[in-house]
């Protein structure tokens, strides 16, 4: 007992060492370009989908209501995603999308959305479907049948667009937000690149529309708005603006690139000298959670954090990317194994969904650019001083008794 005593202390004291010089090289190690993906997103699949088989998307669906729908989608865009990055893996990509597509458009998918909205379910489900539909497509368009499908399902999108008063189309009966809209337009512009421009007017409108209805505080689309005219109801909220600034692109490059700049001029905080992160609400404004955001974290949304190394990388902002990126693998706690990764030790794999389809996220209707932002250089220095305070804490006590004994020897 007595060197059990003895010993544990020093120990634990390896143990807390060894940890903080893992996170510390999670922290340094090179995260990939904007051309690239994680050599982990084979294994991040790998759990999403093993999650799903266990009923993750159900248990998700108990958290918000489009918790089903984003469980499924983004995994079957992340293997599009990763697809179009590493080709070898086109046969698993189309193989695990389409059985993803099938999931979201089944009764269960749509249960929560009402069939007598234009588009039918809603502008969200009706959209990210939409999208999941053309990207499988971006891979391999020899199949007729769903040609078809995404040809049928992009007239009734811009149908309802074009005989709508407002840019914003509702998700829900009386409810309506901008990002939602944002991702069925992304849709439509992708249908164009594929099968040739048909859809330009009402993406044209769209876009016309959208900038006479910008949150005057800050430039950007709005959180939420009135499903009766689009007018703004919430101003801009990173919950839903680092969603839009990942299809932005796929649209009108243009607008996306000034709106960006705006979103990460107001939007991108260094708590304490800590960071970067995402503010949920603009600067100098202060909000609470909520089901999207989580909880607020010194008013950093961790959600929409992660989703903003998706909305950088379409942006071609690798730096941000990049550095969001190795905060995650030193905050997120990930468990690599050879056959999976998983943060957060899996408890909640929704999230896992949205790590894999943001790191792995890339234009499908333009080319790639990267574009100089300003960032602060020396952003790692305070984690590594922290990590570092932390590895040397549990010596202390001992290093401290041998400088006392090293000067009461002179």
């Amino acid at each position: 007992m007595g060197r059990f005593r003895r010993w544990a202390p020093r120990v634990a004291g390896i143990v807390v060492t060894v940890a903080c010089l893992v996170g510390a090289g999670r922290l340094l190690w090179p995260q990939p370009g904007l051309d690239e993906q994680p050599g982990a997103t084979e294994r991040q699949l790998a759990f999403v989908r093993d999650a799903l088989d266990e009923g993750s998307d159900t248990a998700a669906q108990e958290l918000f209501p489009e918790g089903y729908v984003f469980s499924n989608v983004l995994y079957g865009l992340a293997w599009v995603q990763a697809a179009h990055t590493d080709s070898g893996l086109r046969d698993d990509a189309l193989r695990e999308s389409r059985w993803a597509l099938a999931r979201v458009e089944s009764d269960e998918g749509r249960a929560v959305f009402s069939p007598r909205l234009q588009p039918a379910y809603g502008v969200f489900w009706a959209g990210w479907t939409n999208w999941l539909r053309g990207a499988i497509l971006s891979l391999d368009h020899s199949d007729t049948s769903a040609v078809h499908q995404f040809s049928v399902h992009s007239a009734e999108i811009a149908q309802a667009f074009s005989t709508a008063d407002t840019p914003f189309l509702q998700a829900y009966q009386g409810q309506a937000w901008p990002v939602d809209s944002t991702v069925a337009m992304a849709s439509l512009r992708l249908h164009d690149k594929l099968f040739g421009a048909k859809y330009t007017a009402v993406i044209d409108r769209w876009l016309a529309q959208a900038k006479t209805r910008l949150d005057p505080a800050t430039g950007l689309l709005p959180h939420q708005v009135s499903a009766a005219d689009g007018s703004m109801m919430t101003g801009a909220r990173a919950t839903s603006q680092t969603a839009i600034h990942r299809f932005l692109p796929e649209i009108d490059p243009a607008f996306a690139k000034n709106q960006y700049a705006l979103f990460r001029d107001q939007f991108l905080s260094y708590p304490g000298g800590f960071g970067p992160a995402v503010r949920e609400y603009p600067k100098g404004v202060d909000g609470s959670g909520d089901v999207d955001s989580g909880p607020l974290v010194a008013g950093i949304s961790l959600s929409a954090t992660v989703v903003a190394v998706g909305a950088a990388r379409m942006n071609g902002d690798r730096t941000l990317a990049a550095a969001i990126g190795s905060e995650g693998e030193l905050l997120g706690l990930p468990i690599d194994l050879p056959w999976s990764k998983r943060y957060a030790f899996g408890l909640l794999p929704i999230g896992d969904a949205f790590v894999v389809w943001s790191s792995t996220a890339r234009l499908l209707t333009e080319p790639p650019t990267e574009v100089e932002h300003e960032s602060r250089w020396w952003w790692r220095l305070p984690w590594l001083g922290v990590l570092g305070l932390v590895a040397i804490a549990p010596w202390g006590w001992a290093l401290g008794r041998r400088v006392r004994t090293a000067l009461g020897a002179h």
